[in-house]
């Protein structure tokens, strides 16, 4: 059996959710039912309402709800202070409940500035949760991660690798599969053990990027909240920029980062990809409350 199996399923799941998410973004005004879900899709409502309570921890009805905007609002709204509160009180361990344990470095400015020139990268693709996931890591720790659909990995390299196109990559999915098993499975996170995360990229990248780990799961904040919070707050577009090129997606949370009307704005991964992170995550602050009730 392959070492890549016991996230098959949910690859596969996760391709199911994804065109029932599209339908949903596409029509979500109309608020569809279970069966109008289950039918676009050629299911039956049992079989969908069991294949997300088992994927997200949450019925397709609390599901759909944490994936309008108007959820996204409501996440904006309570998390107006998240940065400021999550900076006072050093968020980085046990306040973050099920969120990932990092703790990261800045790899050399001169690393970034010749295109990773010396840097060997070890890479491989796996399945995950939200389908494709290509994994990179340095002998200092994980330095790059990034979503593909089927069929798409070729593209998805490419991309990762333009980033530092003078470093030498090496294919050894071997190297990176027990750190996909502990990214992607919460029960594996523990702040005795955190994930080593390394940050190749210019210095105001590198503060973005640390800024976006100080967001706790099941909150969000806006770009301008960030440009604030770092000491730059006429620099949001900057800010925006530095987001949308953080080269280590969900681990460094900038899927919680929205508009500052509470829109979803984009994401280099896709929408729709965000709205299922997001919805993933509503499940699992939900079930971590139901244990503590």
């Amino acid at each position: 059996m392959s070492i890549q199996d016991p996230f098959a399923e949910a690859a596969r799941d996760y391709d199911l959710v994804r065109q029932t998410l599209s339908f949903i973004r596409e029509n979500w005004r109309e608020q569809p039912s279970l069966e109008d879900l289950a039918r676009q899709r050629g299911i039956s409502a049992d079989h969908l309402q069991r294949l997300f309570m088992r994927w997200a921890g949450l019925s397709p009805k609390a599901f759909l709800q944490a994936l309008t905007i108007d959820h996204a609002r409501v996440l904006l709204r309570n998390s107006a202070s998240v940065l400021e509160t999550a900076f006072e009180v050093g968020l980085s361990g046990p306040g973050r409940l099920h969120d990932l344990f990092v703790t990261h470095e800045g790899m050399s400015p001169g690393s970034y500035k010749t295109g990773g020139r010396g840097l060997v990268i070890r890479y491989g693709f796996h399945d995950c949760p939200f389908g494709r996931v290509l994994l990179m890591m340095t002998d200092q720790g994980i330095c790059g991660l990034a979503f593909a659909d089927e069929g798409g990995e070729d593209n998805c390299l490419a991309d990762m690798r333009a980033r530092w196109p003078q470093a030498d990559y090496v294919n050894d999915w071997r190297a990176t599969t027990a750190s996909v098993r502990r990214i992607f499975d919460p029960v594996l996170w523990s702040p005795a053990k955190p994930l080593r995360i390394v940050f190749i990229g210019t210095d105001f990248e590198t503060r973005v990027w640390q800024t976006l780990l100080r967001i706790p799961l099941g909150l969000a904040t806006t770009y301008s909240d960030i440009a604030s919070t770092i000491g730059r707050p006429k620099a949001s577009r900057a800010v925006g920029a530095a987001v949308g090129r953080n080269p280590i997606s969900f681990v460094v949370p900038c899927h919680r980062v929205l508009g500052k009307s509470g829109s979803l704005c984009g994401y280099h991964w896709g929408l729709t990809r965000k709205q299922a992170i997001l919805g993933w995550e509503a499940g699992l602050v939900s079930a971590h409350g139901d244990k503590k009730s």
